[in-house]
């Protein structure tokens, strides 16, 4: 099967790190010409998703509509006052599959792989594997 490979990545207190060099700086590494590329986020108050990549105020308004969508409550019971970074996490996901076809990620124009932080700074793992 294909190689893991993993990545650390220091994070913004929130917000999007572009991640999509890793991911071919890993195809290239594989030598993978047709397959998949699977993303994993291995965190609880992180995720990756694919968005955007042209008009770097889509980040801030996904951020924005986050926010709205998950507010802080002081009904949250979590200890750790970051139940907010949850709910993001767990909406937007922590893993992603990318095709891979002639050696290349199959992504749209605009598309960049993103990490997304909701409860940083910190130096978060992202892991990537090729088949």
């Amino acid at each position: 099967m294909g190689k893991l490979y993993s990545f650390s990545i220091n994070t913004p207190k929130e917000g999007f790190v572009n991640i999509t060099s890793l991911a071919r700086e890993c195809l290239v590494d594989s030598g993978i010409r047709d397959g998949f590329l699977v993303v994993f986020v291995p965190h609880t108050t992180a995720a990756v998703t694919i968005n955007e990549n042209a008009d770097p105020d889509v980040q801030t308004d996904l951020l924005l509509g986050l926010s709205k969508a998950f507010p802080a409550d002081p009904a949250f019971r979590h200890a750790e006052g970051n139940s907010p970074a949850h709910l993001k996490a767990s909406v937007v996901g922590s893993s992603v599959t990318v095709m891979i076809d002639k050696g290349a990620l199959v992504l749209g124009t605009w598309q960049a792989i993103y990490f997304c932080e909701f409860d940083g700074p910190r130096t978060r793992k992202c892991y990537f594997k090729l088949a």
